[in-house]
């Protein structure tokens, strides 16, 4: 196993690298989508793809056991203006592989194909495997996880790479974009004229700032809102402005749907409010999940994740776990140790032991 689990390393970090050296930003993933089929072709796998979306099954699927998905996502943020190495030379120094998409999520990304890649030709799998390298992760667009599910097989349950120090993020925060509009009538500022609605909006803002949701979560926390933006279509000062439009960044916890949210917020507000989507909905994992029971008994830590993800978009259980550290993920010179890759796909395969190979461990 140990011989085994060498060659996917080595094999990992130089896929790795081959993805850094392409630039790969959401909806503009056609190239390393290529290189990821190419990869899985040349291991003599049929692979799929649908869109900038590459997926596989493993060798002995078999329609009447459940299925488990191992999906990452293989698109990135444009690079900040503080880099200071090049962002698409993956360079390895002190034991850290450098590069654009290096931590987020490039080493979950090529962790779990390696996974696959150990069990693809096992015979004694009590479920199915799927591996899906998805796009347009960071913008959580609609061409990428969510689009595919439509093309994969029915799917139990999850796991999600993302950066988390090989911990398990077993919830998420919802994320409820809100449009507000206040509605005044104009009038001449130096009167005593019209309906001032940016004084109207400030009322709703205030009970933005100081609202607080009675329910608070052992995970996440608080319910947390944001005023982010407001602005008037005025561009003469003695004109009373008869609109006024805001935005509310909201993060939810997993013990509010959105809709209570947006009830809440409806009955205590006068402007209209208006959510732009509800798809990045707050998500947890129960504790006596198989996954969570086999990261548990491996001593891995859990918590409630304040960012968001694909897993939103999943209508089943998933556990977000991988190596890098998401405190790296966008900044300037990104990079993950290689140490950390290595760690991180064989604490992939010790914690899927204990669920592939377990007939009494269903999920």
């Amino acid at each position: 196993m140990n011989e085994e689990i060498s060659v996917l390393y080595g094999n990992a970090v130089t896929l790795l690298q081959q993805l850094i050296a392409t630039p790969s930003f959401s909806k503009e993933e056609d190239a390393t989508a290529t290189i990821l089929a190419d990869f899985l072709t040349g291991k003599s796998i049929p692979v799929k793809r649908y869109l900038n979306n590459v997926w596989v099954i493993n060798q002995y699927f078999d329609p009447a056991k459940p299925t488990l998905l191992l999906n990452s996502h293989h698109d990135t943020v444009k690079p900040n203006k503080a880099y200071t190495k090049d962002p698409f030379a993956p360079e390895i120094t002190d034991g850290k592989l450098y590069g654009l998409g290096s931590n987020d999520a490039g080493g979950c990304l090529v962790a779990l194909l390696s996974v696959f890649l150990y069990y693809y030709e096992r015979k004694d799998l009590s479920y199915n495997l799927v591996f899906a390298a998805t796009a347009e992760e960071e913008i959580s667009g609609k061409n990428g996880i969510e689009i595919l599910l439509n093309e994969l097989p029915p799917v139990s349950c999850g796991i999600v790479g993302e950066p988390t120090l090989m911990n398990m993020a077993i919830a998420e925060r919802g994320l409820l974009v809100l449009d507000g509009v206040a509605t005044g009538k104009a009038g001449h500022a130096a009167r005593e004229e019209g309906e001032n609605a940016l004084y109207k909006a400030i009322g709703d803002i205030q009970w933005f700032r100081n609202f607080e949701f009675e329910k608070i979560s052992p995970l996440l926390g608080k319910i947390k809102m944001s005023v982010t933006v407001i602005e008037t279509e005025n561009k003469a000062h003695n004109v009373v402005p008869p609109v006024c439009r805001f935005v509310v960044d909201v993060r939810v916890n997993e013990l509010y749907s959105f809709e209570e949210v947006l009830d809440i917020i409806r009955t205590n507000v006068k402007s209209e409010v208006t959510p732009r989507s509800l798809r990045m909905r707050s998500t947890s994992i129960p504790m006596d999940h198989p996954l969570v029971k086999a990261g548990l008994a491996l001593n891995r830590s859990y918590y409630g994740s304040p960012t968001t993800s694909d897993k939103a978009l999943m209508p089943f259980p998933t556990l977000k776990i991988g190596p890098g550290d998401s405190a790296r993920s966008h900044t300037a010179d990104e990079f993950i140790f290689i140490d950390e890759i290595h760690e991180g796909i064989r604490l992939y395969i010790d914690l899927l032991n204990q669920v592939l190979l377990n007939p009494n461990k269903g999920i």
